[in-house]
């Protein structure tokens, strides 16, 4: 792979394709000449370049982790808005700048290493033969849409990355002291007496009026709010709608069969290994090997070569004629004679015989009708798009134009932009609609778009219903629960505090428990290594013992519907037998922390030092969004980077 490359800089057409840079700087200067060949770059570190359809790529892979991660399909758009594209870029100018970084630096892989490194990934690896594939290796690549020189490239500044930071990493170490005050710190126990305020200890809220309930509703708007609704009339062009009503005529039926039962029908295929042989000597060695019950690896091994094998495949597949002809002549299990092919000597074995099948005109019928149909249907669906369009054209309205082309309409209720009805239910309606739908004003009517599988549809807003909250009358009973939970949480919260005040000002809490009809329980034993043991307590409560000094006391919302009142009775460092087992795996740890925390310095001070420069907005345009229409939307994006290339 490296060595086409050295010989073509050799060639003839190399010099010509240099004299021509030469000329063209000379007449356009170098800067220009880049300049013009080089406008698809997003990211520029030195001499490394990150082009729009390397992003695309990398944008790709991230989105499509990002959604495996969170178990749903993410649209560009809703990436876009929560920063997706500017984790990618930023993190591709940090990758480059480090890169160009070891180069100038002098870390560099020699062919002879790459080569090394990449023969050795077992993908590449011809399954037969057990080793290296050529062919392999770039059908692999193009699957991913990577060519070898990009491969290799990525494969360079890998493996330059590893160097380093095997170097960087061989003398960091966590000091054995850091891990023992990590652990220390982990298996520290506290000691606490809680007790809990719950409903029965307070009087039950009254009944809300209208209008603390409107007040609530005010406070709580965003909550509240509904989303801008639009009622719709559709009008779709469904070819699958139109297949049930479309006629089949029988002639055309017989046609296509007679046209196509040879593609329908399935060839008899063969599993065979052919031993390739220099002379008639080596096949009738082969040969003999093979009837006297040598396996076929030994077999070919012991005239130096390597058995090619056809897993079953048709006839036509085997490339000498002569060959092929024996192969579907012996029975499975049966090794033939030495062959004189049109491509040498050979000896084939027959490991399993797969008869053909050849499909009836009664076993293809149904399949044909309902192509045909679907044919037929695709067609009707065109002619009647065109004449919507042109009646569309000409002044008539959507109802009208639908009319004349004979398309059902249709009118929506209300619905949201993600497709939900005013009850939460979905509308079923297609994404594509919904987007073309929200981007019309009131009254606006839509051209015909392509829906995919023979699918079109116009769509009219009829009516827009802005966001707004809704009518007390329809909320109330809902509203008054959730203002009556809200009053009996803030009464519970009350009452604990005034508890917990008499406790910090000498009564014990056995007695102020007592008073509140209840009884304290003590809470020995916990620790941040086993705060999954007291989950039960709640978060709110293990955040705030933890933060707790001895004799403090508090109150902390309880993870069933109620509030703790509690005081810390005694903290205890860890002993050094609990400390011990804990030492070495807390120093792994922080070692791998700082390890990290060295790498994204490094990255920052590369990206620095190299002046890496980005340009967002062609990056975008690289995923298909319009810069102009995601400006002031995103949210929670990290700081952009320098100025765009």
């Amino acid at each position: 792979m490296l060595a086409a490359v050295r010989t073509f800089a050799k060639s003839f057409v190399a010099r010509i394709l240099l004299g021509i840079l030469i000329v063209s700087f000379a007449i356009f200067g170098i800067g220009d000449v880049f300049r013009q060949a080089r406008s698809d770059v997003v990211v520029k570190a030195g001499s490394r370049e990150v082009t729009t359809a390397d992003f695309k790529r990398e944008f790709d892979g991230y989105k499509q982790q990002t959604e495996q991660r969170v178990g749903q399909p993410i649209p560009v758009e809703m990436a876009v808005e929560k920063g997706l594209d500017r984790q990618v870029l930023e993190g591709l100018a940090g990758r480059e700048s480090f890169a160009e970084l070891m180069h100038r630096m002098g870390v560099r892989i020699s062919d002879e290493q790459l080569v090394n490194q990449i023969q050795k990934i077992p993908a590449f690896f011809d399954k037969m033969t057990g080793k290296f594939d050529q062919k392999l290796y770039a059908g692999a690549l193009a699957e991913r849409q990577l060519t070898p020189t990009l491969f290799e490239n990525y494969m360079r500044d890998d493996m330059a990355q590893q160097q380093m930071m095997a170097a960087m990493a061989s003398g960091l170490r966590t000091p054995r002291a850091y891990a023992a005050l990590g652990a220390a710190y982990v298996m520290e126990s506290r000691d606490a007496t809680i007790f809990m305020v719950d409903p029965r200890m307070v009087p039950p809220p009254a009944q809300p009026t209208d209008a603390q309930l409107q007040a609530f509703m005010k406070e709580n708007s965003a909550q509240l709010m509904r989303p801008e609704f639009r009622q719709l009339t559709i009008v779709r062009f469904s070819s699958k709608a139109l297949e049930p009503a479309m006629k089949v005529d029988p002639a055309e039926v017989q046609k296509r069969y007679d046209f196509a039962k040879d593609s329908m029908s399935k060839p008899e295929t063969r599993t065979v290994v052919q031993i390739p042989a220099k002379d008639a000597a080596s096949a009738a060695r082969v040969a003999q090997a093979l009837n006297s019950g040598t396996d076929i690896a030994p077999a070919a091994k012991m005239i130096g070569v390597e058995p090619v094998l056809y897993a079953d495949k048709p006839k036509s597949a085997i490339v000498d004629p002569k060959v092929a002809d024996i192969a579907f002549s012996l029975p499975a299990g049966a090794v033939s004679q030495p062959i004189q092919g049109e491509l040498g000597y050979a000896v084939i074995k027959v490991l399993k015989i797969t008869p053909g099948k050849t499909v009836s005109f009664a076993e293809a019928k149904p399949q044909i009708e309902a192509q045909i149909r679907t044919d037929e249907a695709g067609q009707r669906v065109y002619d009647q798009s065109q004449v919507y369009e042109d009646a569309h054209t000409a002044g008539s309205n959507l109802t009208e134009a639908a009319a004349k082309a004979g398309a059902p309409v249709a009118t929506t209720p209300p619905v949201t932009a993600q497709g939900q009805l005013p009850d939460g239910k979905p509308s079923n309606l297609p994404a594509e609609i919904l987007k073309t739908a929200f981007d019309l004003p009131a009254g606006g009517e839509s051209d015909i778009e392509e829906a995919g599988k023979g699918e079109y549809y116009a769509v009219r807003v009829d009516k827009i219903i802005p966001p707004a909250l809704p009518p007390l009358a329809e909320v109330k009973p809902q509203l008054a629960r959730v203002y009556m939970l809200r009053e009996l949480t803030t009464a519970m919260q009350a009452k604990a505090d005034a508890l917990s005040a008499r406790i910090q000002k000498g009564e014990s809490v056995s007695a102020v428990a007592a008073s509140a009809g209840t009884q304290d329980v003590t809470v020995a034993g916990v620790s941040r290594f086993k705060a999954q043991q007291f989950a039960k307590l709640g978060r709110d409560f293990l955040i705030k013992m933890f933060g707790a000094k001895t004799g403090d006391v508090f109150t902390a919302q309880a993870s069933q519907f109620g509030i703790l009142v509690a005081r810390l009775d005694g903290v205890h460092s860890a002993r050094p037998d609990d400390i011990a087992p804990l030492v070495e795996q807390q120093r792994q740890q922080l070692t791998q922390d700082l390890f990290e925390q060295v790498g994204n310095s490094a990255e920052a001070y590369a990206r620095d030092k190299i002046k890496a420069r980005t340009n967002l907005d062609r990056a975008r345009m690289a995923i298909g969004v319009d810069p102009k229409e995601i400006e002031g939307k995103q949210t929670n994006t990290p700081a952009a980077g320098n100025k765009a290339p």
